[in-house]
Parts: structure tokens; C-alpha cells; sequence
């Protein structure tokens, strides 16, 4: 019997102090290959290791599409590639893989990791685009609509874990908020050239917040005397404008503020719903007879538009089927992957 040669050491990345404090210090998640016992003892734990992204509801998406081996499958938000290994794996051999993203920066290591799994170099499409320009891409590639398509409509982990991307009010960064860094204004521009009733509208179509027009006030109020350019600026705003809360659940109603206040600039910065609505009118030119559509939503904003097209194209005749309600992510899912809580699943069969 042969002895297996030891593993070589690897000298582990210094920092300052005792714990690792940043981002790109917490270096054994954000090395999941290397480091694969540390990732699963966060991952028992109920947490997404930090730069990672655990797809959700691969199970019910996979039943709901039934993509079979030869198959042309779309993923229209590829994000950390979860969903898409799920779709190639289940359409080859002899199917294709269409995979868009907006994000430059997480676009190319997603594209990596699938590629370096050996499959076919024909076998997947990776293209950097907003899936509201689906349509436009598949007539200039030449290709055909898809038997399958799914789109994941959740911001990504590895772009809420990264401080540099300003979507989290957790960790301190720039309040930037924009998808594709190289376009568009950042969300503290944005924020510097609102108007109390503009912001109150914002968190109010975008977020729901119910005391908008008293959050816009102090807002504006403090951006005024002091321009609002960090995530932990905008966070120390909101928490002060509703530091008067009281009671059991006020730490509660106070994380969920935050994370709306966040949501509805992200929302705007971004042109989430003009996209989704762009996107929903195209996709039934976008998904060949017979085929099947599935699309994960996280707010109400998003779960509307996507209920309302369905039922309509359902009423016109332009789906076959749709969903008669959302279906969530199971119960042992949202205890392991806390992140999955909020996903609703709606999906839809072309006529």
C-alpha cells in the first residue's frame, strides 16, 4: 500500500491583529477550493461563506423547467453560476447553456469556474448584458428561443458580502449600489440630487416603507448639512430618524428600514423595474412553443409585475400555464441559507 504524499503547507494571509476585520482578509471563504472545511462549518452554520452565493431553490426550479438533455437553456442572471451548473448538467450532453450578467466584475470568475469544469466549449454562451436586452441578443447571436429560462432576480451574494459595492448597510463602503460600476451614477449621486417628495415616492413604490414621507424629511435634512456618501453614513441617518422606536420588535422594524431604504435607491440606481417590465413584454419572444419559464422574485415590487404578465399572457393566450401561486423555498432551506427566505417562485409554460 502506497503512503499518500502530505499535503503542502500553505502560509496563511497576515493581518492586522487577532481577527480578520476586512473583506479580503476573511481569505479561507473567499478561497473555497482551498479552504473547503472552513466553508462547511459556515455553511452548517446557516450562513453563505463570505464571496460565495448559494443558488436557491435549485430543487423546485429544476422540477418546475424539467430541462432534458439536448435542451437550449437561459440563465438571464448568472450571478455565482449555482443555477447555471444545475441547468448544464441537466441539458447536456447535446444541450446549450445562455448565460447573461450585467456585474464585469463577477461576470468572468462565474464564466471560469463553469468552463473549468470541462464541459464543451460550445456548450455554453456567456454574454454581459441586462436581460432586458434578451431579445435583441439571441436574433444578433442567431439564437434560437429557449425550452428553458430562468431568471433570478436576487442580488447576489459575492455583491452583498464585498464592502466595495456599497449594498450592504452592515459593512462600511461607498453608497454605490450599481450592478455595473462602470455605468450609471452611484447611489450617493443619486441621493444628493433628490427632493424630499422624490425620495418619499422612491421608498415608497420601491420599498414599501411605510413612513416614507417622515424618512425622506430627515433624510434630505441630512444630506443638506452634509452629504451622504457612505453606506454607514446613510445607515447612521436612517437609525437616528427612527431612533424615537420603541418597544419589543423596534430592532426589528429597524434592520427592515434599513434594508428598504437600501432596497429603493438600489432599485432606482439600477432601473430594476424598467428592465423587468422591458424584459417581461419580450419573453414570450424569447422562449420556443412549449417551453418553460421560471423566475425567482424578492420583494413585492418584483413578485407584482411578474404575477400580473403571467396572468396576462395566460388571458391572451401567450401561456398555456402558469403558476397558481408562489412557491417558497422549504423549510430546511431557510434555516441552512437564511438568504433564501424571502424567494418567491413563479413560473409559466409558452403556448
Amino acid at each position: 500500500m502506497t503512503d499518500q504524499a502530505p499535503k503542502p503547507h500553505v502560509r496563511r494571509r497576515r493581518y492586522t491583529g487577532t481577527h480578520p476585520r476586512t473583506f479580503h482578509e476573511k481569505y479561507k471563504e473567499l478561497n473555497p477550493d482551498r479552504y473547503a472545511d472552513d466553508v462547511a462549518k459556515v455553511v452548517a452554520a446557516g450562513k453563505t461563506p463570505a464571496g460565495m452565493h448559494r443558488p436557491i431553490m435549485v430543487r423546485e426550479i429544476l422540477e418546475r423547467l424539467a430541462p432534458l438533455p439536448g435542451n437550449f437553456a437561459i440563465d438571464c442572471t448568472l450571478g455565482y453560476g449555482g443555477h447555471a451548473k444545475a441547468l448544464l448538467d441537466a441539458v447536456l450532453p447535446g444541450g446549450r447553456l445562455l448565460a447573461l450578467d450585467v456585474d464585469p466584475l463577477e461576470l468572468p470568475k462565474s464564466e471560469a469556474r463553469l468552463r473549468a469544469r470541462g464541459i464543451p466549449a460550445d456548450a455554453l454562451v456567456v454574454r454581459r448584458s441586462n436581460f432586458a436586452g434578451l431579445v435583441r441578443l439571441l436574433a444578433e447571436d442567431g439564437l434560437p428561443p429557449a425550452d428553458v429560462l430562468l431568471a433570478d432576480l436576487g442580488l447576489s451574494s459575492m455583491q452583498l458580502d464585498d464592502p466595495a459595492r456599497g449594498f450592504s448597510y452592515k459593512r462600511p463602503g461607498p453608497l454605490d449600489l450599481r450592478m455595473n460600476p462602470q455605468r450609471g451614477q452611484p447611489a450617493a449621486a443619486l441621493l444628493a440630487s433628490l427632493t424630499a417628495p422624490r425620495l418619499t415616492r422612491l421608498l415608497d413604490l420601491h420599498a414599501d416603507q411605510p413612513d416614507a414621507a417622515a424618512l425622506a424629511d430627515h433624510l434630505m435634512a441630512t444630506q443638506a448639512e452634509s452629504p451622504i456618501l457612505t453606506t454607514t453614513a446613510l445607515a447612521d441617518a436612517v437609525r437616528e430618524a427612527l431612533s424615537t422606536r420603541r418597544g419589543r420588535d423596534a430592532d426589528e422594524e429597524l434592520d427592515l428600514s434599513m434594508r428598504r431604504v437600501f432596497q429603493a435607491l438600489r432599485i432606482e440606481v439600477n432601473d430594476e423595474f424598467g428592465a423587468l417590465d422591458t424584459f417581461l413584454r419580450n419573453l414570450p419572444d424569447c422562449v420556443a412553443s412549449g417551453g418553460r419559464v421560471a423566475i425567482l422574485t424578492f420583494h413585492s415590487g418584483e413578485d407584482r409585475r411578474v404575477k400580473q404578465a403571467f396572468k396576462t399572457g395566460l388571458e391572451t393566450g401567450v401561456y398555456s400555464s402558469i403558476a397558481g401561486d408562489v412557491e417558497r423555498a422549504s423549510p430546511d432551506e431557510r434555516q441552512s441559507n437564511p438568504r433564501s427566505s424571502a424567494a418567491k417562485l413563479r413560473w409559466a409554460i409558452r403556448t
